[in-house]
């Protein structure tokens, strides 16, 4: 299932360009919460802390305990971290979305899929694994969702090919792509067509008959 973590934020009562910027000095990263039913809430979060917590996990599912400081009175949240927003030079965080789970709630998110094994197409025969779709839409409640989605392609001969419907999901967690829809492809290998012989051009005939008529004339 996905990390669960805890970290901490403030209410947020300042927006706007020069209040972000002020932020930004502090080493603070401004953020927002939506979703379950609730109004949308600008919090704000160290940015030492939320670098650390996206240094620790692999995935972009993150179950956030978030637990909300609005002065001397604290709330507890569930949330998925939505979007990170990063400067486009120097990678800092310049904003995150949090969306807010209900924890009986079932939630809908994409799922990175791995495959796991060498094809024996591919080992035996020189075939190529083909993986055309790169994530699975997933239902399912927050405690149950994946990380990652593992898919064991070992037996796979040339030609063969994973569906949406031969893939075994965690219980609990349903697929909501089209069950027809091709995974995983272990096509034949590529034949190298042999260069054309090209022939060399003949040289032209040379017709010396209409030549040796007119010297002839002309004598």
């Amino acid at each position: 299932m996905a990390k669960q973590v805890k970290l901490t934020a403030q209410t947020r009562s300042h927006a706007g360009r020069s209040a972000v910027n002020k932020l930004k000095l502090e080493g603070i990263v401004p953020a927002v919460i939506y979703g379950a039913k609730q109004q949308p809430q600008n919090l704000q979060i160290s940015a030492r802390d939320i670098r650390r917590l996206l240094g620790r996990v692999a995935g972009e599912n993150v179950l956030v305990d978030l637990e909300i400081e609005d002065g001397p009175q604290k709330s507890s949240r569930m949330a998925l971290i939505q979007e990170v927003q990063h400067h486009p030079l120097g990678g800092e965080i310049l904003h995150v979305d949090f969306h807010a789970v209900s924890m009986d709630e079932t939630i809908e998110a994409d799922i990175p899929i791995e495959p796991v094994g060498v094809p024996t197409g591919v080992k035996n025969y020189g075939g190529i694994l083909e993986q055309s779709v790169r994530s699975l839409e997933i239902e399912c409640l927050p405690k149950d969702l994946p990380d990652v989605i593992t898919v064991n392609v070992s037996l796979l001969n040339i030609g063969d090919s994973i569906h949406v419907r031969h893939i075994m999901l965690p219980d609990g967690v349903i697929a909501r792509d089209d069950a027809d829809l091709t995974v995983f492809l272990v096509s034949a290998p590529a034949v190298e067509e042999e260069p054309a012989v090209v022939e060399a051009p003949t040289a032209p005939e040379v017709i010396k008959e209409k030549k040796e008529e007119t010297e002839e004339k002309t004598k």
